[in-house]
């Protein structure tokens, strides 16, 4: 099993760090592999709606993005996570996942997914909503954990003293951990759910 993770906080060690170790703890005690890339930090422009990707397999904008594409497409689940601005993730994180889900055309199904969220107090139920949008549009079932994927702290560190939110991030892990295998063995006996050709319904008369 394969995991990636998408730290998109700008502080290599912050709050939203803590959140991402104590998964990757039990990832790694699991026999899970996982990679995690911090993309908080780095300079990702936003879709500019250019449809290149479809003529070129890839985002015309050679950055984190297409470093990611193959690493996504290889992996068994994908965790993103984010701390939260304004009841919203990071700006970054969102021009990351535009981009990423928009460019990539491999199919997604049955891909797990997961998001993690980080606060000093509110806006993390907004934000885990708007993360999971991403899984939801692309046949990737969600993780769930025993209370909403949140973790709270302000200052540097502040997030070790939650208790409950590590917690949630551990069993979050474990969860995650075994639906994946659980699909793995699904496919293996039954296969992928049958599809159907995408019926495009535009609402323009």
């Amino acid at each position: 099993m394969k995991v990636l993770i998408i730290n998109g906080s700008p502080r290599k060690n912050g709050n939203t760090s803590i959140a991402v170790r104590e998964m990757e703890k039990v990832f790694a005690e699991s026999g899970v592999e996982v990679e995690t890339m911090q993309i908080g930090n780095q300079a990702i422009r936003g879709c500019i709606a250019c449809g290149s990707c479809a003529k070129k397999g890839k985002c015309v904008f050679d950055d984190a993005v297409n470093e990611a594409a193959p690493k996504f497409e290889a992996a068994d689940g994908l965790v993103v996570a984010s701390p939260v601005y304004y009841a919203s993730a990071n700006a970054t994180l969102i021009a990351f996942l535009d981009r990423l889900f928009y460019s990539t055309s491999f199919d997604k199904t049955m891909k797990v997914g997961a998001s993690v969220v980080c606060a000093r107090r509110g806006g993390c139920s907004a934000t885990f909503d708007e993360l999971n949008k991403y899984f939801t549009i692309a046949n990737m079932p969600v993780a769930s954990s025993q209370y909403w994927n949140s973790i709270h702290g302000r200052g540097a560190g502040e997030a070790e003293m939650d208790e409950e939110g590590k917690q949630t991030m551990r069993v979050l892990a474990r969860n995650m951990t075994f639906l994946m295998k659980s699909i793995a063995l699904g496919k293996e006996q039954f296969g992928l759910p049958e599809t159907e050709e995408h019926a495009w319904t535009h609402f323009i008369h």
